[in-house]
């Protein structure tokens, strides 16, 4: 019996420590906001491709600052030929030409003037291994090196200002994703509040109905309410859980691994007046600030195309050996300048300027474009932000005159003064002001995070 009585008592014990295990195992992993916008930068595809496009520029950066220094050139040539002016030249680099070579034994006295010599007309095939060390410095390029320069600093000056950008941006998804889940909840909620009345209103009115003071329509009116507000508290509870499904997919997190946040985050109005926010945007904007970049990129691929029409102007050294065999004998070296000049070309040059400057054009109807567009876009972001911090002023305001309204036609309706269907009506009413309210303050909150996007203010510390 004994043995009986602690075998169930063992049992439950472990149940309960699986149960303590599993729950561990399955705790959802909080985050705040910083840490939710840390990791949402780490995986996301546009901040991994302005890192890549960052790359990109400060490889051509060195790519065009390399274009300033001395190209070192060495060469291995390996050559076997039979043709006479070949084979004579690599004979005179090697050193070993002889007067053999020039038919000296078919030259008998001025009668043999007109005689073509043998050797050196149909020479043996000659075999030459030609190792070449070679150094040309470009001493000036119309321009052409100082362009590439510029253009490669002025990307890689955007490539940065676009990374900013897109950081900003999932700054502003994370943010909207992240309250959103603050949001559901706050209708989850009201949700609660309105089923916890819709309960405590049937079984007043059942009682009511029992006790021969109300007719069963009434409590049949108030089943009914509970029930369609049941099927509002799971929605609201469907909506918790859809918001955090995006948020899981924002920061590229598995659907089933738990997740939850940790507060909400206050986002402070900007203070001061529009004007003078318009007027940072303009300058602080990091999408302006990459259109500007591109610009001067432009600009410098129109000193490039302009080059063209200037000399070009380098030195040149160059070590030799020559050897008829596998070896380094015979050195030589050649010290050389060279300046060239291209007089015509066919209005190559010409419409490759044009191209460039059109080009440019083109950058800098967009940027004054977008400059409107930015300007446009806070003065918005402003406004819509000062519409909604004066809808929450109203809908506090709201869902205190619901809440008292409420409070009385639960009164009067105890005291048979009016209908189920007025008490129901101002209960809805209620709800409704309350999830009212909920959806001013998280417009609100985007409302005043679009207008530090729209300026270049958007960043966790800066909230």
């Amino acid at each position: 019996m004994q043995l009986t009585n602690t075998t169930p008592t063992r049992l439950k014990l472990l149940d309960v420590l699986c149960l303590m295990a599993f729950a561990t195992a399955a705790q959802a992993e909080t985050l705040d906001f910083a840490q939710a916008v840390q990791r949402a930068l780490a995986q996301n595809p546009d901040i991994i491709i302005a890192g890549a496009q960052i790359g990109q520029a400060q490889a051509a950066v060195r790519q065009s600052e390399g274009a300033r220094l001395p190209k070192l050139t060495a060469s291995v040539n390996v050559t076997r030929t039979n043709d006479a002016l070949n084979a004579f030249g690599l004979k005179l680099s090697q050193r070993n030409a002889t007067f053999n070579d020039f038919g000296a034994a078919e030259f008998t006295g001025p009668a043999a003037l007109n005689v073509a010599p043998q050797n050196l007309n149909h020479p043996d095939p000659v075999n030459n291994f030609n190792a070449r060390l070679e150094a040309q410095l470009p001493l000036y390029t119309g321009g052409m090196i100082e362009g590439y320069s510029e253009q490669a600093r002025a990307y890689l000056r955007a490539a940065r200002q676009g990374d900013a950008l897109a950081r900003q941006k999932v700054i502003f998804d994370v943010l909207r994703a992240y309250e959103g889940v603050h949001a559901a909840r706050a209708y989850e909620e009201v949700a609660r509040q309105g089923r916890s009345a819709a309960e405590s209103y049937v079984k007043t009115v059942d009682s009511l109905f029992k006790g021969g003071v109300v007719v069963k329509s009434d409590l049949l009116s108030a089943r009914v309410h509970l029930e369609d507000v049941k099927v509002q508290q799971a929605q609201a509870e469907n909506a918790v859980q859809q918001a955090l499904d995006q948020l899981h997919l924002l920061l590229g997190m598995p659907l089933a691994e738990p997740l939850d946040v940790a507060g909400e985050v206050e986002v402070r109005p900007l203070a001061g007046k529009l004007a003078d926010y318009q007027a940072e945007a303009l300058k602080s904007n990091p999408g302006l600030a990459a259109l500007r970049n591109q610009l001067d990129a432009a600009q410098a691929a129109i000193k490039v195309a302009r080059a063209g029409k200037y000399p070009q102007a380098g030195l040149l050294a160059r070590f030799d050996t020559n050897d008829d065999n596998v070896g380094f004998d015979a050195h030589s070296y050649t010290l050389g300048g060279q300046v060239s000049w291209q007089l015509f070309d066919g209005g190559v040059t010409s419409g490759a300027i044009q191209r460039a400057r059109a080009s440019r054009d083109e950058l800098a109807a967009k940027l004054g474009q977008a400059e409107n567009g930015i300007t446009y876009q806070v003065a918005e972001a402003w406004r819509r932000a000062d519409e909604a911090q004066r809808r929450v002023a109203a809908r506090e305001l709201a869902v205190s005159q619901a809440e008292e309204a409420q409070r009385l036609v639960e009164k009067r309706y105890a005291s048979g003064v009016t209908t189920i269907t007025e008490l129901l009506g101002a209960q809805a009413q209620l709800d409704k002001t309350r999830a009212d309210l909920v959806a001013a303050r998280y417009e609100l909150k985007v409302q005043r995070a679009n207008a530090r996007l729209a300026v270049g203010r958007l960043q966790p510390d800066q909230l």
